[in-house]
This record gives structure tokens, sequence and C-alpha cells, in this order.
């Protein structure tokens, strides 16, 4: 059986692996372009003292990637924006490049380097936002290592008596308000990690760039050590949190541009609340606000470069606006708001869809005020104040239930027809199926929240192609258990598999149909919760979640407990009708998952309802896939007919 049944589709799953390695990644924003230019520039800088020395190259494979790097900057700051600074810029990162090809000395190449990205931020002004939020922790420990002795243990600056004091300058003294005023934390990470030329202060390059972040936001807190009034202020004010909507914010605003904004005294007080606990940005509404805020300039430069004529960024812009603006927020907005929720996706993939018809850009236009208003009522549903703990734990056990039953529904088949099959020796490997599916899924979230950022486009291209192997095989499995509904062939089952063992792939076959079934199930769980999940609510996902599995732990009881008493011809009648459902509505949620990441084109159907739980989507594509595996099945299910009688009424083994 297992070999009849996985040779087809292991040729399915190399062509959706190849679909899959083919999607195309969305295109550099200038903001994206600017930080990559400034980290080339700072690892230039730093590391080309390893590739030559005394006009001579001592290590060939660090001067190859200096060459690439410096060539890189120059042909991405030609591709930015026009603006006046833009020709020096490139006049600059070229003569870099001549110095390099050159083999100029070190000290010349990290100046040039260092020049060039301090002048490269100052044309086009980004914050480089770390990849996560920052241990302020592991910052103290770091300045009490590697600053105290110059700037003092509390940032008061070197002692009098000190040869630090005598240095000129002097090292400068962290908790001096007046100075602190005019530095974002953003420029302390540039000092941290460039240094200051014609100072003592040294570059710390060498850190990790997770510590430089750290011992940044440390420095930063000196100057602002209070930040109990901070917190009150931060949780209370709905206009302070909108000032600094996220990370990327935080690190940009100094002390006076937000005094300008809030006053002095309550802008000192969220500064040193904020720095101390950059977290907080993070936490809120699982950061709606600068999720959906993305989504609208993505939408915007979508525009921008639809009106030049560049319709594949456009569509590249479009994408990212969907897949790393409003999915991230999805679900969250969909336990508070469906309805909504529904209408900015199909607003969203209407816009997509315009854009590859190529419509008149007035008409883009127009689409874009339609879903930017949209945007404003998902961002008003998804304000902290607009939240319950009522809301937030329906929505979490809504989850685990809706995508656990899928999955059960499969594994409790395979177990039952284990069962009534007398072999019990193959159930091990069910079980191990979906264990290591819960455990896949747990090390899935432990890589994609501490180690790697998994991209939208990478999640629905993960999840489309999950969903489709699953349903080929579903759709073997079910015609294979149609066939079985007659008495002749399972008299002859149980005749050649009673006898023997069970053959190693047969085994190993149900294995993985647990595994490939539940994981991709614990991996859109785990999309879901992540979204959900904040610092206040954590407990009541917790409690959501597990009501869910109590109630999917009875379900599977009860289930098992029927199938028992079933014949054993409508048990594989019914079993094969249950399958060939799933195999259906796994169809057009694995073509939809594709759509999303714009592997595959959006062809829209006037008229049909949008109803996830069934997989159905308004698309030619999903429509298709879900009439072609219809089609399969009813093929399948005639070929493996047969005119003998049928089990109704003979009872299976125990």
């Amino acid at each position: 059986m297992a070999a009849a049944i996985l040779r087809p589709f292991l040729w399915v799953m190399l062509a959706l692996a190849a679909v899959a390695a083919a999607a195309p990644a969305h295109a550099q924003t200038p903001a994206q372009q600017v930080q990559t230019s400034w980290r080339l520039l700072d690892y230039i800088a730093v590391d080309y003292r390893e590739a030559v020395a005394g006009g001579r190259i001592i290590n060939q494979l660090e001067y190859d990637e200096m060459v690439e790097f410096s060539g890189s900057v120059s042909e991405t700051l030609a591709a930015l924006p026009e603006k006046p600074e833009r020709a020096a810029l490139i006049r600059d990162a070229r003569a870099l490049e001549g110095a390099i090809a050159a083999k100029a000395e070190p000290a010349d190449v990290a100046r040039r380097a260092k020049g060039l990205s301090q002048r490269l931020l100052d044309a086009y002004p980004v914050p480089l936002a770390p990849a996560q939020v920052p241990d302020v922790a592991r910052g103290a420990s770091l300045y009490a290592q590697n600053c105290a002795s110059c700037h003092g243990a509390k940032g008061e600056g070197p002692p009098a008596n000190s040869d630090f004091a005598r240095l000129d300058p002097a090292p400068i003294p962290f908790a001096d308000r007046e100075r602190a005023r005019d530095r974002s934390v953003f420029s302390l990470y540039q000092v941290v990690t460039q240094g200051l030329e014609g100072t003592a202060m040294q570059s710390y390059a060498s850190l990790s760039d997770e510590d430089r972040w750290a011992l940044a936001f440390y420095s930063g807190t000196l100057a602002y050590p209070d930040a109990s009034a901070g917190e009150r202020i931060w949780r209370e004010d709905e206009s302070v949190r909108a000032l600094v909507p996220d990370l990327a914010a935080l690190i940009a605003i100094t002390p006076a541009e937000l005094e300008a904004k809030i006053g002095p005294e309550k802008a000192a007080a969220v500064i040193a609340y904020l720095r101390s606990n950059p977290e907080a940005v993070t936490a809120r509404a699982g950061g709606s606000n600068a999720s959906l805020q993305l989504a609208r300039e993505r939408l915007r430069e979508s525009v921008a470069a639809y009106a030049r004529g560049d319709r594949a960024q456009a569509n590249s812009f479009a994408l990212s606006a969907y897949l790393d603006g409003f999915e991230p927020v999805e679900a969250v907005l969909a336990t508070r708001d469906g309805a909504l929720m529904g209408r900015v996706e199909q607003a969203m993939a209407g816009f997509r869809v315009a854009i590859a018809r190529g419509e008149p850009e007035p008409q883009l236009r127009s689409r874009l005020t339609r879903v930017e208003a949209l945007l404003d009522e998902a961002e008003r549903a998804l304000a902290p104040e607009a939240s319950s703990g009522l809301a937030t734990f329906l929505g979490a056990f809504a989850i685990l239930l809706r995508e656990g039953l899928e999955a059960l529904l499969v594994v409790i088949a395979m177990i039952a027809f284990l069962t009534k099959a007398g072999r019990r020796d193959a159930l091990p490997y069910v079980h191990g199926g979906w264990v290591a599916a819960l455990v896949a899924g747990a090390a899935t979230w432990v890589v994609a929240t501490y180690a790697i950022s998994i991209s939208g486009q990478s999640r629905e291209v993960t999840e489309g192609v999950g969903a489709l192997l699953a349903a080929v095989i579903l759709l073997s499995v079910g015609v294979w258990m149609h066939g079985k509904a007659q008495a002749d062939e399972w008299r002859r089952y149980i005749a050649e598999k009673m006898t023997g063992a069970l053959s190693r792939g047969s085994a190993w076959f149900l294995f993985g149909l647990a595994f490939i079934v539940v994981y991709r199930e614990v991996f859109e769980t785990i999309l879901f919760y992540a979204a959900l999940w904040t610092a206040d609510n954590g407990g009541t996902i917790l409690a959501g979640a597990l009501t869910a599995a109590v109630l999917l732990a009875v379900i599977a009881w009860a289930m098992l407990k029927l199938s028992r008493k079933l014949p054993i011809g409508q048990f594989f009648r019914y079993s094969a009708i249950l399958i060939a459902v799933l195999a259906v509505v796994l169809a057009g949620k694995g073509v939809g998952a594709l759509q999303e990441a714009g592997v595959i084109g959006v062809t829209p159907v006037p008229g049909v309802p949008r109803v996830p739980i069934l997989g159905l989507l308004p698309t030619a594509e999903a429509i298709g896939a879900q009439l072609l595996m219809i089609a399969a099945l009813v093929i399948g299910f005639r070929a493996a007919a047969r005119p003998n009688e049928r089990l109704d009424s003979a009872p299976g083994p125990a």
C-alpha cells in the first residue's frame, strides 16, 4: 500500500519544493537599501585590515569580500531615490572601491568607509533597528566591564584626579542631562560601533551587534534613571504611545524631540521608562500599530512604483504590505472583528489584482484610499483599549480548535483503521508522527523567536506546500480506504497483512502522514498565537488553548469509541468520505497560501463567498484546485469500486 501511495506524490513534493524555491523575494525599499549599505560599510571599515597590510593581500578570501561589498555599495547607492547629495555619495563610494582595488592602507579605507556611512545617514536618515529587543541588563554588565573606568560607574564622568580626566578631550559624562537631550540611542550605537576619531573613544565593533545595541541602550539610561513615572504615562496615554510606535522610532528619537511634543518633564519620564524597558514598544497589541503602518507605507511605495511604470516592483511592494504588514496582526483582528479582517484581506488582494491587470493609475490610487480606510478601522479595533479578556480567550480557543480538528480527524482515522485491522504494532509509528510534529513545532517557534526571522512569504509558501502535499496524500489514502469498503478487498487485505509483519515502508509512511498533517496545523497555530501574545494576556491565551485541547481530547475519545462500533464497510466508507473532504479543503487552502505568497496568480471570481474553514476562496485558481481534487476523487472512487458484497452488516475486529 505505502509504496503505491507514496511514489506519485514524491514527485509532487519535489515539484512543489522547486516552486517554493523559485518564489521571488520582494525588492528592498530605499530604507532597507540604506541599512544594507551602512552595514556593508561598517563591515569594510572593521574587516579590511584582515585582508590587506602594507599594500599586500594577506587574506585573499577576505579581500575578495571587500571588493564585492564595496561594489555592492556603489550599485545600491546609485539606485537610491534622487537627492542633491546622491551624486557625491556615489562618487565617494567609487573612490572607496578604487582605494580597495589599489590595496590602500587599512586606516585610509576605514576612514573612507566610516565617513561615507555617516554622510549616507545624513542624506538618507534611516534608523537601524536591532533584530531583537536589546537586553538592557546585559548592557549594564558590558558598561561596567568596558566603559565605567572612563565615563564613571553611573555616567558621571572620570574622577577628577584620574588619568582619564586629563585626556583631551575628556570622556563625556553620560549622566549630563543637557548633553543627553540631543543624543538618540542610534547615535550612541554609532559611537559604540565606530568609535570617535581624534578621541580616546575606541570602536567596540568586536562586540556582537546585540551587545552593541544593549550597551547603547544602557548608556542612554544614565541621564534618565527614574523610570517609575514613565511607565504610568506610557500605559495610560495613547497619544504618547502613538509618538513611539515601534523599536525603530524609539532608537531614532532624541529626548529634545519628544520634549517639543509632550513637554520636558513628561518626555524625561517616558524616555527613562522606554530606554530601560524597550520591550514595552513591542508588547502592545502584537505591535499592531507599527505593523499596519508598514502596510500603509508599502502600499504607497507600490503606487509610486506603478506610477513610474515598474509594475514588478509595485507588485512586490503590494505583496510585502500584506505579508509583512497586515498578516502579522490578522489573527488578532480575526478574534475581534472577523468581518473586518475579511474585508481588509479582500481589498488588499484586489489591489494586487489591479496591478497585475494594469488598471489605470487613478483607479489604483482609489483602491489605495479604500484599503487605507479599512486599515484605519483595523487599527481602532486592535487598540489596547479595544481588547478584552473574553475576546482573547475565545480567539485562542477557536484557533487551536479549528487548526487541531483537521489534523485530529486524519490521525484518529489512522488509529481506528489500525485497531480494526488488528495491527496495533503499527500504532507507535502514528503516535510517533504526531508527537514528532509537536516537537518540531516547538523547535520552529524557538528558532523563529530567537535565531532567525521567518518572512511572511516563507510562512505562506511553507503552509501552501504543506497543504497541497497533505491533500495529495489524502487523495491516495481516501481512494484506498474506499476500495476497502468491499468484502473481497477487505478479506484479501486481511489475508495479506494479518499474517506478516508490517513492512518498514508502510510503517514509516504512517509516521510521515501523521507528521505532515499535524505539523502543518502546529506551524499555523504557532503563527497565530505569536500574533496574539502580549506581556499581559499570556495566561488568558494559555487558558483558551488548554480548553480547546480538552475539547479536542473529548472529540478524539468519542470518535474512537464510535469507530469500534461501526461495521467494517461503514467505517471505511465514512472514513473515505471524511478524508476526501479534507483533501478538497486542503487543496483550496494550499493554493490560497501560495497566492498570498505571490507564487500563483490571482483571478477573482465575483459572487463566490469566502469560507476559509472549507478552503473556499473567490479565486479561479483555488476553486479550480478544489474541482480538480473532486474530479480525481470521483475517478479514484469509481476505479476502486467492485460489484461485490459489502460489509455493512459485518462487525469488524475489536
